[in-house]
């Protein structure tokens, strides 16, 4: 079974939706706008440039900043790279440490010929 597939389901829908209007070759922040204009259009729950606080002994270390978080289940990480690299999956597993989120998913647009994701869970 996988966890919060549907949500998932959705999730990469959209962002293959994206993908084939404007392909590769732009910013993240490109994508990501374009993304939570998707979002917007399908009626999903969504939040972008969430800060995520990191603690060490009890106090905050650094900050972060998530991409987006949809419906406070699942944390995107953008991309326009064509290779998503394992630095990437170390990222996002961070960001699902500090938030409790056990869903996590790397999109990258930098593929001209599809959407490249991973999914990682916590």
């Amino acid at each position: 079974m996988i966890y919060e597939k549907e949500l998932s389901d959705r999730i990469i829908g959209c962002a293959i939706a994206v993908h084939k209007e404007l392909g590769a070759g732009y910013l993240e922040k490109v994508y990501e706008r374009a993304l939570c204009v998707e979002f917007k259009y399908q009626d999903i729950n969504f939040e972008s440039q969430v800060p995520i606080q990191v603690f060490y002994r009890n106090q905050i270390v650094g900050d972060y900043f998530a991409d987006i978080i949809v419906d406070s289940k699942i944390i995107l990480e953008l991309k326009a790279c064509n290779v998503i690299h394992p630095l990437h999956s170390a990222q996002i597993m961070n960001y699902l440490t500090a938030t409790g989120i056990k869903v996590g998913y790397i999109l990258s647009f930098g593929n001209e010929a599809k959407l490249e994701f991973k999914r990682i869970v916590h």
